[in-house]
Order: C-alpha cells, then structure tokens, then sequence
C-alpha cells in the first residue's frame, strides 16, 4: 500500500472553514500511499480549519487556485465544513479547476459537504453521490442521484457523508487515485 500512489500528484482543494479531520486523514492517506499532496486555496498563507465549530490548526497553502495547474495533479480531494466549500463555490478560479479534473476523467473525493463546490462547477449532473444530508435537495436541484451511503463510487468520483465514513473514504479514494483515468 505504501507505493500504490507512488508518482502521482493528489491536490486538495480548501480554505478557512474545512473541517480538520476531512482535511488530515484523506491527505495522511495518500502520502502514506506515496503520492505528493498540495493544499491549493483562494489566498496564498494559510488556512484556518475547524473541529465542527471551534478553531482548530492552520495549514499552509500550497498554491492558489488561480496558480495551479490542473494538469499537473492525478486526482482532487474536496474536504468539507459548512464554510469552506461554501467560500470556495465562489470563485472562478476554483469552478474552473474543478470542473478540468471532470472534463479529464481524473478521480475526485468529496466529503460531507464538499459536494456543495462541484454543483457550482457544473459536474453533479446525471452522477449519483452521497453526502451530509443537508446537502440532499441541493444536490437533486442539480441534477445528481443522492444516496445515503457511506462511500458512493461513481465513475471515479468518490463521495462520503461525514467524519465517521473517513476509513471507507481513505481507502476507496487511494483505490481510484490509483487506477487513475476513468
């Protein structure tokens, strides 16, 4: 497992707002698979996450969103938290790079309430995925199957619905990135 995602480059995508744990465990993940992991966001420093509503660690960006290149990266991770995703759905230049690793075929993890950016970027519609349930009427407004699932695979688009689904998560995301290309 250690070299499973040797080579390959993983960008996770978030700012102020992510919830801590969605950011950490999938990105431990993958390193531990052997893959490199950037942290691109809006700003350039650092981003502030949370554990649910309280402040937690920061983290330091890698690359902003208008920067990175998305051919460069081998997979996406899109970790939630009410705020980040909802700050992130904003902006150009992040519907623009996540909307590249859908037009490539390129595997995408979302959990919880990560979801919220792709229907921004226009690439929910026709797929089925999962999610905090919140997010449910949003979903189906855009287009997509929702379904109340731990881990939902479609087409290598991997979604998850909270913290408590992290182990599924991890490990099917660390399978797609792997297979690559769909």
């Amino acid at each position: 497992m250690a070299t499973a995602l040797q080579g390959k480059r993983i960008a996770f995508l978030a700012t102020d707002g992510v919830e801590e744990v969605e950011y950490t465990k999938p990105r431990e993940a993958v390193e531990s698979a052997g893959a490199q992991v950037d942290l691109v966001s809006l700003e350039s420093g650092s981003i502030q996450s949370f554990n649910h509503l309280d402040k937690s660690k920061t983290y330091d960006v890698d690359v902003t969103a208008a920067e990175a290149d998305p051919g460069a990266y081998d997979g996406l991770v899109l970790p939630g938290g009410v705020a980040n995703p909802d700050f992130l759905r904003t902006d150009p230049d992040v519907l623009r790079f996540v909307r590249a690793f859908f037009d490539a075929g390129k595997p995408v993890g979302a959990i919880c309430h990560g979801p919220w950016t792709m229907i921004d970027a226009g690439v929910v519609e026709g797929r089925t995925l999962t999610s905090w349930p919140s997010l449910r009427t949003d979903l189906a407004n855009a287009g997509a199957t929702w379904v109340d699932e731990q881990v939902f695979v479609d087409n290598g688009l991997v979604t998850s619905r909270k913290p408590d689904d992290l182990p599924a998560f991890c490990s099917k995301i660390v399978e797609e990135f792997a297979e690559g290309k769909h």
